[in-house]
Parts: C-alpha cells; structure tokens; sequence
C-alpha cells in the first residue's frame, strides 16, 4: 500500500497556539511495533553458527549444532542487543535524514533496517487515547500542549550510544551554536536527549563528554520543559519514564526548510517503511 507523502498543514516553525488540556494518563510503552506504536527495532544480526563460532570456536560449534539437530543452512539469526534512544534539536525533519545516514555508516544498516523515526517525547501525558499528535486542525492530542518536543527516535547497540551523540552534538549551527532552525521557538523545540536510565544509563559519562566538548551542559529532565534555546542545556530524560511517541506517517522522510530536497530515493523509504509495517498510522489525523 502505497500513499502520497504531503506537506504538514502545520509546518515545523509553527508553534501551537491552543488551551490547556484535561490531563490523563501517559503511555508507558516504548519503541515498539503495536497497533499504534510506528516503530521496530530492526537489529543487526548474526548467524547462530557465527555466534557459537566465536564463542567457542568452528569446530565447537559445528559439533553442538549438530548435537542440536541444527542445520547450519536453516540457522535464525541471533539479533544483536539495541537499546531505545531518541535525539531532539528543533524541527524533526532535517534530524531523522541525518540519523539515517548515521545508521548507514556506524551501523552498515540497509533500506530495510534503517529505525530512525520521526517523533514526540518529554512530555508528561498523552491524550485519554494514548496518543501524541502534531498540531491539528481538530485539537487532538497536540504534542506541545502535552509537553512534549520533536525528536527522533532509534534503535541501537549500547556501544554505539558514543558514536550518535558525538554525531548529535555536530547537528547544531557551527557558528551560533544552537539548532539551526532558530524561527522554530517554544518548548517543542528544545534539546533533548533519550536514554534507558537517563543520567544512570552506563554510557552517560560518554554522553556528557561528547556535550561538554562543545560547550553544551546535560540537564535532567522532569517533563514539559521549556526551550533550551541560548541557554547552552540539553535536556536527558529516562526513555522508560519519557518514551518516545512515533509521528504521523506523512511526517516519516520529509524534507526540511533547511537544506535542498533530499531526493525521491530518501522521500520514497516512507512507502517502504508503511508496506513492511516499519511505520504504522498512530491514530493521530494523518494522510495515508
């Protein structure tokens, strides 16, 4: 199934403008792939035998496989362990392009296992239904008025949490320092950072290495915070208490006011994200 990627009727420096609403409970699921959940994680993977063979050598594990009844040619493979983190520096659209190619060239990811997604998170409640929109002409579940702030959410190995937040940190403007969309204002907006365990995640101390090179200073995060903008701060929340919410479809591989169009071949990855079920309709009002 195909469908026809448009633009947002909102657009990214378009702030919300709208009352209060009733607080409710806030969804505790993260990245993954659900009825109204877009994301998966697609891992890299290794063959049983591959695995067995490091561990304890060729011959050692063609003998247990054997002893297993397990057929080298028809071996599952073993899924290398990921973890859920998401990124956020002013409008999602031009972050998830080069997240995506940072899951080309740290992680040798393919079309098909690429996770980078455009999303929502930070805030501290979702609508009675569990979702987080972007701003609508319906005033349903919109994302600023439930305090949350555009992000993109992934699927990695630990040991490449480093690597993409050096690579974040590179996301600003060389010479202000700030993100790059500066005409985007408001709390939506604001730095951020996602991590199992927040400031306790075990690669933290990487983390706040990477920000302090750059001049840049880790803050905990406690849910609706405002814009960091000309502040220096990155917010760090606990992806487990703060998860991410996947974005509309039309959202997915959009491109951005600030560098030229990305090409059909980046734009068209959505129609084979939504047919493989990488992507999925979040309830939220969308064009499909």
């Amino acid at each position: 199934m195909k469908f026809l990627l448009i633009a947002a009727a909102y657009l990214c420096s378009t702030t919300a403008a709208y009352s209060t609403t009733k607080p409710t409970l806030r969804r505790t699921t993260t990245l993954q792939a659900t009825s109204d959940d877009s994301s998966s994680s697609i891992n890299t993977t290794h063959s049983r035998r591959d695995l067995l063979g490091r561990v304890f050598g060729s011959a050692a594990a063609a003998a247990i496989m054997t002893a297993n009844n397990i057929n080298p040619a028809m071996a599952e493979d073993v899924p290398a362990a990921v973890e859920d983190v998401y990124f956020g520096v002013g409008c999602f659209w031009h972050i998830q392009h080069e997240f995506i190619q940072a899951e080309r060239d740290f992680l040798g990811r393919n079309d098909k296992e690429l996770t980078s997604l455009a999303g929502y998170a930070g805030g501290t409640k979702t609508d009675g239904n569990g979702r987080v929109c972007y701003h609508n002409f319906q005033g349903i579940a919109d994302y600023g008025k439930l305090g949350h702030g555009e992000v993109v959410g992934m699927a990695i190995p630990p040991s490449n949490i480093e690597d993409f937040a050096k690579f974040y940190f590179t996301l600003y403007s060389p010479k202000t320092g700030e993100r790059v969309d500066p005409g985007d204002k408001g709390g939506e907006y604001r730095s951020l950072i996602g991590l199992p365990g927040g400031m306790n995640h075990p690669e933290y101390g990487k983390v706040e290495a990477a920000a302090t090179a750059v001049g840049k200073k880790l803050v905990a995060g406690k849910g609706n915070d405002p814009d960091t903008y000309k502040t220096g701060n990155v917010y760090v929340y606990d992806s487990k208490k703060f998860p991410f919410y996947p974005g509309e479809v039309y959202h997915q591989y959009h491109d951005d006011f600030q560098s030229p169009p990305y090409g059909k071949a980046y734009n068209n990855l959505a129609n084979l994200a939504f047919e493989e079920g990488r992507i999925k309709t979040t309830g939220c009002p969308d064009r499909v």
